[in-house]
């Protein structure tokens, strides 16, 4: 099969995206990547890097990157149930071992378990838009669940939203020194992460992962609508995605990001934003793709997209040895890390580009494909279902 290039480089849009929020994940207390006034008090230069990234990006590339699992998966149904789920199984251990002995802020383990509950669903909707209507009541569930949390919350504010010193000492402590307390700590933070899923984040995941296999079945995501039609939803669901999210991003600021408010109430118009914006990045990519195609820096995009995978653990493997092994683990504030994202996607997009002018693939989507024909029992496509 021949591939999608413009699919590539959208996908590789969302693995590099996904740095600009993760870097704080990396570089700071784990109640820092939602809060920007975890220690109680803020700066106006991290105020306004949290409110322009929140805008552009907060939650806006992870839900990229599940509108395109959902649309590989709609890819792969010609593949057959024993690889499909060989296929998800393995990549929910790959998730576990990347939460547990080395980052707790993997998403490999979430999208594994989802995918082998809903790639059936995939499989047997009659139509694309009956596919994209149960995304939507799916995505709308866990916003709603969201605003239920909220709600019963209470006023009382929590640790992991403003941790004292002593959390702080002690996450410091544990994330440079490693070994088996820190293996612990990150197998508590994976259990949470698991209700958290089971409770409300699954169902939004899931909804995406409906709403691009849909975009996929319809031809929206193989590109085969006019690069007008696709400008014009870009021009119409970001703006539209952005006024959403707008007015809550002032709330926050302006409630000083308290916790009764902004933990969960205030959290629901960024993840109801999401999808027009996600949606629209796409299109933006598809309404000018005649344009983009002819610069070097896409088709190097592309290339990061074709080894999402392998960037993704990258890009893990980096910000771990730079700020837990080299220790330099809160040491910066939230616009000082941006700093560091333009070093690793170079180390992403040289690596990407060197590595497929000798190999077809990334390194572990290799291991990954290989090791899901062992695990089938077949060394050809199995069609059965």
């Amino acid at each position: 099969m021949e591939r999608n290039v413009t699919l590539d480089v959208v996908r590789g849009v969302a693995i590099l995206g996904i740095l600009l929020l993760n870097i704080v994940a990396f570089g700071l207390p784990k109640a820092a990547y939602l809060n920007p006034a975890w220690y109680g008090n803020i700066t106006s230069r991290d105020a306004w890097t949290w409110a322009i990234l929140d805008l552009f990006a907060q939650v806006k590339f992870l839900t990229l990157f599940a509108l395109l699992f959902g649309a590989g998966l709609q890819m792969l149904l010609g593949r057959g149930k024993r690889w499909i789920q060989a296929r998800l199984s393995l990549l929910l251990l790959l998730g576990f071992a990347h939460a547990v002995l080395l980052w707790d802020g993997d998403i490999l383990l979430a999208y594994g378990l989802v995918g082998l509950v809903i790639w059936r669903l995939i499989r047997d909707a009659p139509s694309g838009r009956s596919l994209f209507n149960m995304g939507v009541v799916l995505y709308l569930a866990g916003v709603f669940v969201l605003v239920l949390l909220g709600l019963i919350s209470g006023n009382q504010t929590s640790r992991s939203w403003v941790p004292d010193m002593a959390n702080l000492q002690y996450e410091h402590l544990w994330k440079l020194n490693g070994g088996a307390e820190a293996i612990d700590n990150r197998l508590d933070m994976l259990a949470n992460n698991l209700l958290a899923l089971g409770a409300q984040y699954g169902w939004q995941l899931a909804g995406m992962m409906l709403i691009g296999a849909a975009l996929m079945r319809s031809g929206w995501l193989r590109g085969e609508f006019s690069p007008g039609h696709y400008r014009r939803c870009a021009a119409l669901l970001i703006p539209l995605g952005m006024a959403i999210n707008l007015p809550a991003i002032i709330a926050q600021w302006q409630l000083g990001w308290d916790f009764r408010w902004c933990g969960f109430l205030l959290q629901a118009p960024r993840e109801l934003s999401a999808p027009f914006q996600t949606i629209g990045y796409a299109a933006l990519i598809y309404g000018y793709w005649p344009q983009l195609a002819r610069w070097r820096l896409t088709a190097a995009v592309a290339c990061v997209g074709r080894m999402a995978l392998t960037n993704y653990l990258l890009q893990t493997l980096i910000c771990t040895t730079l700020f837990y092994r080299v220790g330099l683990f809160m040491q910066f504030d939230r616009f000082t890390l941006l700093a560091f994202v333009p070093g690793v996607w170079a180390v992403n997009l040289i690596f990407s580009v060197l590595w497929l002018r000798y190999f077809r693939q990334g390194p572990v989507e290799w291991a990954w494909r290989r090791l899901t024909l062992l695990a089938a029992g077949t060394t050809q496509t199995d069609t059965s279902r």
